[in-house]
């Protein structure tokens, strides 16, 4: 049978090593997070972008902007998994004019807002202004990406990120 000589470690216990080591596996645990589900808007354009949200919530629908995009960057407009399958998002170029909208009709502003309800907009002191709809197929996070029109064949694509 062997026995262990606890008196060859001794001088590394007592060195402080196992101190470093866990402290490096702690930061290293810290440093890792599990990957964020999010819905997200990137704009691939050489443009300033305005982007605004519409999304149903457990109160009903709602309606937010404005993200001010720079050309290239990406936002997170919802943070965490998602919790519809439906969100409709209209964008505004600020730099050449022209918009990624769609039928569906919601309430905007043209200034930051964050509106309850879709219904009698202009009543209610808004505006109506139509935004497309994604379908995120019930994932927990979506990216959608805003092109240049004629760049991909599509102003809008979306993309999907992680599973449900």
């Amino acid at each position: 049978m062997m026995q262990i000589r606890w008196w060859r470690y001794s001088k590394w216990l007592s060195s402080g090593a196992p101190l470093v080591v866990l402290l490096a596996v702690l930061w290293l645990g810290v440093g890792m997070s599990p990957a964020q589900a999010n819905l997200r808007i990137c704009n691939k354009t050489s443009s300033r972008v305005g982007v605004a949200l519409g999304y149903k919530d457990a109160q009903g629908w709602v309606t937010e902007g404005w993200w001010n995009m720079l050309p290239g960057t990406c936002e997170t407009l919802l943070e965490g998994p998602l919790s519809a399958r439906y969100y409709y998002l209209r964008a505004v170029d600020y730099d050449r004019g022209g918009e990624w909208g769609g039928p569906n009709l919601m309430c905007a502003d043209p200034k930051l807002f964050t509106i309850r309800d879709i219904g009698e907009c202009v009543a209610r002191g808004h505006e109506r202004a139509g935004f497309f709809e994604i379908d995120t197929g019930e994932l927990s996070t979506w990216t959608v990406q805003l092109t240049e029109p004629g760049r991909s064949g599509k102003e809008a694509e979306a993309s999907s990120g992680a599973t449900k």
